[in-house]
């Protein structure tokens, strides 16, 4: 899968919750997880994180919103039950993106909100719990943006493999020589 992803939680309410993101990041491959204007304690963390994912992914934590950073070229996904939010199954995934949740609490800010490059929302009927929605946004990114069989028309696996990735040729550009004046 080309790209990267990073996912966090503006404010943490319960620490395990943390933890269990951190363990799923771990599993879905992520760059890097954050969190914003979070306090809690790391010991607790750790308790839900059982594939020490922290040894594996980076954890950036951010004091307050004003100080948070994404790289170059990275797209902010806000993931909140909005009106106006683009419904998740129907959601392009930019290559290189950082999801972004609230709190179990609280939603996310409308400072936050305002920074995002985009809304999705998980089509619920009520919010969940906010590792499951984590996990929710990097299965949908994993099976939207990786490389998998088509689904068989008929109830059941695929009923052919994938066929072997073929590199197409290199595309060479041409150098543009500086206009004269």
């Amino acid at each position: 899968m080309r790209g990267y992803f990073g996912i966090g939680i503006e404010g943490v309410s319960k620490p395990m919750n943390l933890g269990s993101l951190l363990r799923t990041a771990h599993a879905f491959n992520a760059s890097f997880v954050f969190t914003i204007g979070a306090l809690f304690d790391k010991r607790e963390v750790l308790l839900a994180d059982t594939s020490d994912a922290a040894a594996s992914v980076p954890l950036h934590e951010y004091k307050e919103l004003g100080s948070f950073e994404l790289p170059r070229g990275c797209r902010l996904v806000g993931i909140e039950l909005l009106d106006g939010a683009a419904d998740l199954p129907s959601f392009r995934h930019p290559t290189q993106a950082a999801y972004v949740l609230g709190a179990e609490r609280a939603s996310l800010s409308p400072e936050l909100v305002a920074r995002c490059d985009h809304l999705v929302r998980i089509p619920t009927r009520f919010c969940i719990n906010v590792a499951m929605a984590g996990a929710l946004v990097m299965y949908d990114r994993m099976i939207s943006l990786g490389r998998f069989a088509e689904r068989p028309v008929r109830a059941g696996g695929p009923v052919s493999a994938l066929p072997a990735h073929v590199h197409g040729d290199p595309v060479w550009r041409k150098r543009q020589s500086p206009k004269r004046g």
